[in-house]
């Protein structure tokens, strides 16, 4: 038998749902999650970062589009959909319980008419990004790893800008390395309990 992974399209194990609570800019969040989802157990430490040191976006944002990349069972959508109130946020993974779990959460915040949960192939191709935010799944190796970020980013609106979090000793700074060989301006904006966070935009000039 194969063990679930986080990124398993229908995970089979027993959901052992649970409660994880945290708190971002201020807010308290009261979210499900289940097993076979990413960091079914707490806040993944690297979203915590990400969550801390990120520019989080506000009420400015206005009609916005955001991009939750990997959602797993939707911490970062939720607190994207919750601060910036006119956004509209997609919270895409491949994962069907943490699509389903994700859905839940933004349903209970009183958020389901602004988070738009799907499946990556389900996301039309005509949607653009102001902001694409990720903690992306290292696990999956590098080569999926680049094409996920070859995937998504050059979906971002041309002033958009991606925040990613990624374990400098799961190829933070290669990650950095790379995306700047591709074009893209990457700023390590903060370091913090082993992980990078990264903005992306396209370079400009």
């Amino acid at each position: 038998m194969t063990a679930d992974h986080y990124f398993s399209a229908e995970p089979a194990a027993p959901e052992n749902r649970s409660r994880i609570e945290f708190t971002a800019a201020g807010r308290a969040y009261d979210l499900a999650v289940a097993a076979g989802v990413f960091s079914a157990g707490r806040l993944d430490p690297g979203t915590a970062v990400l969550l801390r040191k990120a520019d989080l976006p506000t009420a400015a944002a206005g009609g916005a589009t955001f991009l939750d990349l990997g959602c797993g069972y939707g911490p970062i959508a939720c607190v994207l959909a919750t601060e910036a109130p006119a956004a509209t946020v997609w919270a895409i993974d491949v994962n069907a319980r943490a699509r389903d779990l994700t859905v839940e959460n933004a349903a209970a915040l009183g958020l389901a008419d602004r988070v738009h949960v799907a499946a990556p192939d389900d996301v039309p191709d005509e949607t653009a990004f102001d902001e694409i935010w990720s903690n992306p799944p290292t696990h999956v190796g590098k080569a999926e790893l680049h094409a996920l970020m070859e995937r998504w980013l050059p979906r971002l609106k041309p002033a958009g800008v991606g925040w990613l979090v990624i374990n400098r000793n799961l190829g933070g700074d290669s990650l950095h390395t790379w995306l700047t060989s591709l074009g893209w301006e990457v700023v390590r904006t903060a370091s913090q309990r082993g992980f990078r966070v990264l903005r992306v935009t396209r370079k400009t000039g």
